[in-house]
């Protein structure tokens, strides 16, 4: 085979790879296309809407012909091509470097190290790109036609559609290559210690692109961008660096902006070498390095002792199980970034409101945050639906496929006592947690008489939601095969969680109401206890009428059966 051949191969190999094939359901066939094609179609949704966007608030922007508010909307779009570049370089995390399977197969084979080393760079580049691409297909366009400043014309709005393009690939190769530097450094350490500082390092960079995206400072004049008490803030924020670029890039409102775009330009050039280059390096050296370790030493991270103790959860079979799957995911440490990207997202919602709640009652003089208000128990019903849709995700992903024997071959506790302890684990994972913040939060703030009203609440919408996720579920968490695409992840985003914050909102709008009054707090709670039993029967009563059998293998229900005669 010759070294080109060889390099398509694993090119493809690689650039697939960013899921791991061995947790995929037979049906898949060893391929994720269909859950990456779902992404795509989410990212390329997401340009469609932002393109709406600039057509209604890109006109306004327009009309008033400032620099600040043309800066404003360029800056959110850096803003977000960062936080996208950000997931998408956190969730790749384990496929950045080969892991013990691919040195097992590839090092026996004559395949030359540079032809390993430049597949591997160009299928991380071509993700990279196809993500950038994907979010901004549209939106990369129709925004510099809209904000390309009175008398541009052709020339200058072909100029400004080039500068953001420019500006979301350098963007995208700054952030990609500098948390490349830092998962290189932390690659030189002992194959264990690596593994437990892995996990640490993606919650922490999720937390930092999270917390940079909503709680940035609007220093979008010409003034903020010139004041001396600035220059340390914006000396620690890559997306003015990257929004000087692309003004210097497009030439729109050079009069206003040269003398403060200019120095974030450099910067923003400087930090990108210095960021490819310590990227290059650390990924150079950590191959050149870290190879034999993946070898020689082991993946098991030893555990540690103490502090095991769980209560009990039923009986003796449905306490094992619930004990099993809080401990599965208390240990696996991919399980917990999945949960922390959700639990990240929560605790943005509660930042933002705060933040909001905040600033209305410096502007206004009134302390809303002290008394019963809809942004903080719409936060602490967000939060709570955050922790629950993480925690039942990752439910759904398996540890290790081949471990499932142990549960195939002795008899599990089946229906409604199975689908019992699995809510029961469920809820100590996800509700739970979440009642205890929002009850040390809301008891702060609040008089306890509102705070134990609204934490009723919760509980009881945190137990429908519970039963309802459980409905139809025939699995023992952590032990059946994932079939990519089958969760329409961008038809759940688009029209499941963004419409379920206006429901949230509706919803705790009644509920403030409702507690102003007690006979209207009373029928609330019955009618929320109605449908917290009606939910449990009818998933209880659909456990015990469905297929007995524990399933071990996602399927899709329109499959067709192949005999393979």
């Amino acid at each position: 085979m010759n070294a080109n051949l060889q390099f398509r191969v694993l090119y493809r190999q690689f650039l697939f790879r960013l899921m791991d094939v061995e947790m995929l359901s037979a049906s898949a066939r060893g391929d994720a296309s269909g859950l990456f094609g779902q992404f795509g179609a989410l990212l390329i949704f997401g340009s469609v809407v932002l393109s709406f966007g600039a057509i209604t608030v890109g006109q306004a922007i327009r009309r008033g012909g400032t620099a600040p508010g043309v800066w404003s909307a360029e800056r959110f779009l850096v803003s977000l091509t960062m936080l996208v570049v950000g997931l998408f370089v956190v969730l790749s995390w384990d496929s950045t470097f080969l892991d013990r399977r691919d040195v097992l197969v590839l090092a026996p084979l004559p395949v030359r190290g540079r032809t390993l080393f430049g597949a591997k760079i160009a299928a991380s580049a071509s993700a990279l790109g196809l993500i950038v691409v994907a979010l901004h297909c549209l939106s990369a366009f129709v925004w510099p036609m809209v904000l390309a400043p009175a008398g541009s014309g052709v020339v200058g709005t072909i100029r400004l559609v080039a500068a953001f393009w420019v500006t979301f690939v350098a963007v995208a190769a700054f952030l990609y290559c500098a948390v490349l530097g830092v998962q290189g450094v932390a690659a030189q350490l002992t194959r264990r210690w690596y593994l437990r500082v892995s996990p640490i390092l993606q919650i922490a960079a999720f937390i930092l692109f999270l917390g940079v995206f909503c709680l940035q400072p609007s220093l979008d004049t010409p003034k903020a961008l010139s004041a001396l008490e600035n220059q340390r803030t914006l000396a620690w924020l890559p997306t003015y660096w990257f929004l000087g670029l692309l003004s210097e890039l497009s030439g729109a409102f050079a009069a206003e902006g040269h003398a403060v775009m200019a120095p974030l330009a450099y910067r923003a050039l400087a930090g990108l070498a210095a960021a490819i280059l310590a990227g290059g390096s650390a990924f150079l050296i950590s191959y050149l390095r870290t190879l034999r370790k993946i070898v020689e030493e082991p993946d098991i991270v030893p555990g540690s002792r103490g502090g095991n103790w769980l209560p009990r959860f039923g009986n003796a079979q449905q306490t094992a199980l619930s004990q099993f799957v809080i401990r599965t995911l208390l240990r696996s440490r991919e399980h917990r970034v999945i949960l922390a990207f959700y639990l990240g997202g929560g605790f943005a919602i509660v930042a933002l409101y705060l933040g909001i709640m905040s600033e209305v009652a410096h502007l206004t003089g009134v302390d809303i945050l002290h008394r019963v208000n809809v942004p903080l128990l719409a936060a602490s019903v967000l939060m709570l639906c955050a922790s629950w849709l993480g925690t039942r995700t990752v439910f759904s992903l398996p540890l290790d496929l081949r471990a499932n024997w142990l549960f195939r071959v002795t008899p599990a506790p089946g229906g409604a006592s199975r689908l019992s302890a699995v809510r029961r684990a469920l809820l100590a994972l996800s509700v739970i947690p979440v009642s205890a913040g929002c009850a040390v939060l809301l008891l702060w703030f609040w008089p306890w008489t509102p705070s134990l009203e609204h934490l009723l609440v919760l509980g009881l919408f945190g137990s429908i939601l519970a039963d309802l996720s459980l409905s139809g579920f025939r699995k023992i968490p952590f032990t059946c095969s994932y079939l990519p695409g089958k969760s329409m992840v961008h038809m759940v985003f688009w029209f499941g969680i963004i419409p379920l914050v206006f429901i949230v909102h509706k919803l705790v709008d009644l509920e403030q109401r409702a507690m102003a009054s007690p006979l209207s707090y009373c029928a609330m709670i019955a009618t929320l206890a109605a449908a917290a039993f009606a939910a449990r029967w009818l998933t209880n009563t659909s456990a015990d009428c469905s297929e007995p059998e524990i399933q071990f293998e996602e399927s899709s229900p329109d499959e067709l059966i192949v005999l393979d005669l």
